[in-house]
């Protein structure tokens, strides 16, 4: 019995576009780097337009000077931020670091944690980690400050990150339009409608989590004022900054703050801090963040979760702050293709000739 061989062509074929395959992923994890930029350039891009656009329309203004105004509003912004916040900062901390042995030998003021300290003798740790504390900050401060020579050396990145975004917002128009000429009737529709939801999600994303930010640290700050808590500026900053990734961002901040505010008053303001935050927490996650997100950002809850979870692996807080645009992103072209797809099937299904009628008389 001869057996049917496979052509020669088949597995030539084969083996070309396994070859072809192996090469492009290759490829993509070579200049996986340079794809980052691409992808930071193209999120600053679509956050950034709506404000390039409104100054745009000044006649007396071009486009590439409103994409430079921007960027130095942005900078100094963000220098502004910096010269104002950062020596409160720091004088909060060096205030909360000579305080802190203060604040462990008031535990012992409280029978139920004088009875535990008793029997396991864990506030005399906790009174030689707060004596060592300041040295631990000097060398936190070494750290800081390589970690800023460090930001100055990837100005490069940086650099490459605003051309990339520059060179997009004066013809990206240009080139979507490109792109979609280059298409069938159908396709160009389909492909018009995922990039208005993209950038739609994109720029509610950015506006959104910013105002929810604000608001976060602004609740903070007052909170830990009222308890008269040292360092309730920077604590709120870091809440704010935390708030920004989302769904896990909120409640490290709030561990983070409610271990700090454990140690100035034990356990009255502890109670109240944890009180308003889990209140704030139910109005953010019900009220806020669906009325701000509700017509941008439509993304489940699991796959946010999900999306948060590898974006934190692959990139850290990077990847977590740009989890939600990639996801809402994935899901417009998914959305796009079922659409597509039983659009198809049903299409297909009422163009189908209909079945003869039984003839009488036939079985």
């Amino acid at each position: 019995m001869e057996h049917s061989a496979v052509p020669a062509r088949l597995i030539a074929k084969i083996v070309l576009v396994a070859a072809a395959v192996f090469a492009l992923l290759y490829l993509l994890y070579v200049v996986r780097s340079v794809l980052l930029l691409l992808v930071i350039g193209v999120f600053l891009a679509l956050a950034v337009a709506p404000v390039v656009n409104l100054l745009d329309r000044w006649r007396y203004l071009p486009r590439w000077g409103a994409i430079l105004l921007v960027y130095l509003g942005i900078g100094a912004a963000v220098f502004g931020v910096g010269l104002v916040l950062v020596p409160p900062l720091v004088e909060g901390v060096d205030r909360l670091s000579q305080d802190l042995p203060g604040y462990v030998e008031d535990l012992r003021a409280n029978e139920t944690l004088r009875e535990y300290d008793d029997r396991y003798g864990f506030i005399g740790e906790l009174q030689e980690q707060a004596r060592e504390l300041p040295s631990h900050l000097g060398a936190a401060a070494g750290t800081l400050a390589d970690v800023t020579v460090g930001v100055f050396a990837s100005f490069l990145q940086l650099f490459l990150i605003l051309v990339i975004a520059f060179f997009l917002l004066i013809d990206g128009g240009r080139i979507s339009e490109f792109v979609f000429a280059q298409l069938s009737p159908d396709r160009e529709r389909r492909a018009r409608t995922v990039a208005a939801d993209i950038a739609i999600a994109v720029r509610g994303y950015v506006a959104g989590n910013f105002v929810i930010s604000v608001l976060a640290g602004l609740v903070t700050y007052t909170t830990l004022s009222l308890l008269d808590v040292p360092g309730a500026l920077p604590l709120a900053l870091l809440f704010a900054f935390l708030d920004l990734v989302p769904l896990v961002g909120a409640t490290v901040g709030g561990l983070l703050v409610g271990l700090v505010v454990a140690f100035v008053d034990f356990p009255t303001s502890l109670i109240i801090w944890g009180v308003v935050f889990i209140v704030y927490q139910q109005i953010e996650n019900n009220l806020i963040q669906p009325y701000v997100y509700g017509r941008t950002v439509q993304v489940h809850p699991l796959v946010v979760i999900v999306a948060v979870l590898i974006g934190a692996a692959l990139l850290g807080i990077l990847g977590a702050l740009l989890a939600l645009p990639v996801a809402a992103a994935v899901q417009s072209v998914v959305r796009d293709w079922w659409r597509f797809s039983h659009g198809a099937e049903a299409r297909a299904a009422s163009s189908a000739p209909p079945e003869p009628a039984p003839q009488p008389g036939t079985a």
